[in-house]
């Protein structure tokens, strides 16, 4: 996990190119609140029209929130929602040049119709679908294989994205694999529900979950097979269509790794999350492969990579891309928080990198915590309460020395950094051994900066640097008579 956690604190962009069916998601949503006259049907009185990226434009939105710089290659319809689905990946800064108009069939939809009825909560009423999967003409492949080998000289890596709706043909496929082959460049391909994977034979990888992959092979590997079954499952993909890897997606059992030439199967476990949506996993977890493959990540890193990205995911109702900053903090979370470990600099400002992304107010204070007291609880709880995030920078032994004199710390650093990271309203703990944490400060510009109320706003160290970008210096009275002085006397004095 080291190595990984090290290569993802020197992440790269990476030029991407996604091939495949480019949808559009429209959300009708409104009330419905009475029958039509005509028919027992209820009627809906649209108020609101969203329109979203979907199919390989989700997997796109994916890719741009890991850093790549992403060409599209699809087709739209002649009509307002293939214009609709341009503007929307130009607003992303997703390159549509290679996006091909095709006056024989519609651009994708799927329209939801969304309604409330008596102050309930909304919900989906129906799905409306505008498409063609016919194969598309042999004149539209040698348009998008025009474009793809043009894109293809500057990119990192190549993603096809099948829905089966007629663009990710069997030659278009295999001209994509054996160019990109020529180029040493990687395919990443995520399958169709198909039962034959020959058209993607000799990608990089393919990322199938389990029902894909006991469709394309016959075989069944539930949840309740064991774990040589559904490496069989994977092996037998592997080797009737010569991919060079393998990752089967398993839901709740993580995920399988198998490579061409390799005895040696991995097995890479998920974490437990409290909401599970698996709308949109798929997508991010061959964004998050091919990603940190661009990043030069080892096969093994990459597949924990995507796994924790794909996780994240799942947590979230509906679909939106996971930013890098989020995974990095999200392992970084796993690693450091069943230690108790006090974070690195460079990790919490991964950290609140991740947090901003989310739109998420960052609070930070410091101290030196030596002997935790009520005192020092109902301090940190009320911080907590200010933003969504608590850093606590916390003086090293050196620093708490000098400040406090012989005899302290009674509690060593690490010892002091185990206690505050077991505190739920304290989110990271980053120790320094400066005489003050401005260089804290400067690093992670905190949206609030709080100290106790023995300081003033122009005595905090830190108040015009928080002030001059925005933020705010907020001073909290403290409970009298708690200290840790205090507390140390009482002790000696019985």
């Amino acid at each position: 996990m080291d190595q990984l956690l090290t290569a993802l604190a020197d992440w790269k962009s990476f030029n991407a190119i996604v091939v495949g069916d480019f949808m559009l998601d429209q959300l009708l949503s409104g009330e419905a609140t009475r029958l039509s006259p005509d028919a027992p049907v209820p009627v809906l009185k649209v108020t609101k029209q969203e329109n979203n990226p979907g199919g390989s434009a989700n997997l796109s939105l994916d890719l741009v929130a890991l850093s790549g710089e992403v060409i599209a290659l699809g087709i739209i319809g002649d009509d307002p929602e293939g214009q609709i689905l341009v503007k929307e990946l130009n607003n992303q800064s997703i390159s549509t040049v290679g996006m091909i108009t095709d006056q024989s069939r519609p651009t994708t939809v799927k329209r939801n119709l969304i309604g409330l009825a008596q102050g309930r909560h909304a919900q989906k009423m129906f799905r409306v679908d505008f498409e063609s999967d016919e194969p598309i003409s042999s004149e539209i492949e040698n348009r998008i294989l025009e474009s793809f080998d043009q894109a293809l000289l500057n990119s990192q890596v190549v993603c096809i994205e099948d829905y089966n709706k007629g663009v990710c043909t069997e030659r278009l496929c295999q001209e994509i694999i054996k160019r990109s082959k020529l180029a040493n460049v990687p395919v990443f391909v995520d399958p169709a529900p198909i039962k034959d994977y020959s058209k993607y034979a000799g990608a990089t990888a393919i990322t199938p979950n389990r029902t894909e992959a006991e469709l394309a092979t016959g075989i069944k590997a539930g949840e309740d097979s064991r774990e040589s079954h559904r490496e069989h499952l994977a092996r037998t993909l592997l080797d009737a269509n010569q991919f060079e890897t393998v990752v089967l997606t398993l839901d709740k059992q993580g995920a399988v790794f198998v490579k061409a030439n390799d005895t040696e199967t991995v097995h890479v476990p998920t974490v437990a999350r409290e909401v599970y949506d698996v709308t949109g996993a798929g997508d991010m977890m061959l964004a998050a492969l091919a990603a940190a493959r661009a990043n030069d990540l080892g096969w093994i890193d990459s597949v924990r990579f995507a796994n924790a990205a794909a996780g994240l995911e799942v947590e979230i109702f509906g679909v939106a891309p996971i930013p890098v900053e989020q995974v990095h903090s999200d392992l970084l979370r796993s690693q450091t928080s069943s230690k108790g470990q006090a974070r690195t600099l460079d990790e919490v400002i991964v950290q609140s990198r991740a947090a901003r992304k989310a739109n998420k107010k960052i609070v930070f204070t410091n101290g030196c915590f030596d002997v935790l007291h009520a005192g020092h609880v109902s301090l940190l709880q009320r911080c907590a309460e200010l933003g969504d995030m608590l850093i606590l920078g916390v003086n090293d032994d050196h620093s708490v020395h000098a400040l406090k004199g012989d005899g302290r710390p009674v509690n060593n650093q690490n010892h002091r950094a185990h206690v505050l990271q077991a505190l739920g309203c304290v989110d990271s703990v980053v120790l320094f051994s400066e005489e003050t944490p401005i260089k804290l400060i400067e690093a992670i510009k905190p949206d609030v900066l709080v100290k106790g109320g023995d300081y003033t706003i122009e005595t905090v160290v830190g108040h015009e640097l928080v002030a001059e970008y925005g933020g705010q210096v907020v001073i909290l009275d403290l409970i009298d008579g708690l200290s840790t002085t205090n507390t140390i006397e009482k002790m000696k004095n019985s």
